[in-house]
């Protein structure tokens, strides 16, 4: 199941799932109703209440908060309602697309994640993860025009497996993390290379944190929809010239073993999103470099999740 964040025309932000394949004739199921009445776990209500914040009351948040059968539980309505989507939609012309979760709790990245990217970056592939963050302001929708602000130069692209949470945990075994991913997204890692590269010490989250620097999107493909994350083929292109291709297995930390380190030190939430890292091809470790300038068009794609296209500003 593909769930979108969506608007029509000046109507009220939804929640939608959509049916068909082809993104100028699908369906879309409204579930913000069914959204609303579905009840958030036990779990969701003790964590909410520990932290002083009010459960959502609606949207795709409360569907995560809804516990571990959340994917069960739209399946099976959607199967039941399916028919009430018989509106025909064009998801980019007629419709405006948030990211899935237009404004996650946490965004953890990882740094060269992939052998091909650390050998162009002249690195030794680390032994541990290494983690960055995006603040959670940087979002954007997966389709949306990205600013390049005007004090910055060496704007750079990466495109990413993205991971969203869908449970709570703590100290979780590898063997136990797919349980809590609740599906994937594509992410472009948008990043200011001047403040990560060239300035001392190096302010690698402000650099990958400006406004609209973590377009995603278009949709969040549940958990069940994708059989093992790491078989996915990943691709990017400039104003139609290949910049990057790669494939999620040659990921030196999978999935499961990224959620199974950040668990040891932090609890993730539903909402949570991780970037995955990025194969070789961005722009700053070409020769010469290649960075984004107002008018490129980018265009990113992974197999089985989706493809997203913005245009720099």
């Amino acid at each position: 199941m593909k769930l979108i964040t969506y608007r029509q025309g000046d109507g009220p932000v939804k929640t939608g799932v959509v049916l068909g394949e082809n993104v100028s004739d699908a369906r879309v199921l409204d579930i913000s109703a069914w959204l609303t009445a579905l009840p958030i776990s036990a779990e969701a209500e003790s964590h909410n209440a520990a932290s002083g914040i009010a459960a959502p009351t609606g949207g795709i948040m409360r569907w995560l908060q809804s516990g571990p059968d959340a994917i069960a539980k739209l399946a099976t309505h959607v199967e039941h309602a399916s028919q009430q989507a018989n509106t025909l939609f064009d998801l980019f012309k007629d419709l405006t697309l948030y990211a899935p979760v237009p404004r996650p709790g946490k965004i953890m990245g990882v740094g060269r994640n992939y052998a091909d990217h650390a050998k162009e970056s002249g690195v030794t592939p680390f032994e541990k993860p290494r983690i960055i963050f995006k603040v959670p302001s940087s979002v954007a929708a997966a389709n949306a025009d990205v600013p390049r602000p005007a004090a910055v130069t060496k704007m750079d692209f990466e495109t990413e497996l993205a991971v969203i949470i869908g449970g709570y945990g703590k100290d979780v075994a590898a063997a136990d993390a797919m349980a809590l991913v609740a599906g994937y997204t594509l992410l472009n890692d948008v990043s200011a290379r001047e403040f990560q590269f060239d300035v001392s010490p190096p302010q690698t989250t402000f650099a990958k944190s400006m406004d609209g620097f973590a377009p995603m999107g278009p949709w969040l493909v549940t958990r069940d929809e994708i059989a093992d994350p790491q078989t996915l083929e990943l691709t990017c292109t400039l104003n139609g010239q290949p910049m990057q291709h790669g494939h999620t297995a040659d990921m030196l930390f999978p999935v499961a073993t990224l959620i199974a380190y950040l668990s040891q030190f932090m609890t993730l939430e539903p909402g949570d999103v991780i970037g995955t890292g990025t194969p070789a091809g961005i722009g700053a470790f070409r020769k010469p470099p290649i960075y984004l300038h107002p008018g490129d068009q980018l265009r990113m794609e992974i197999s089985q999740v989706g493809v997203m296209d913005h245009t720099i500003i």
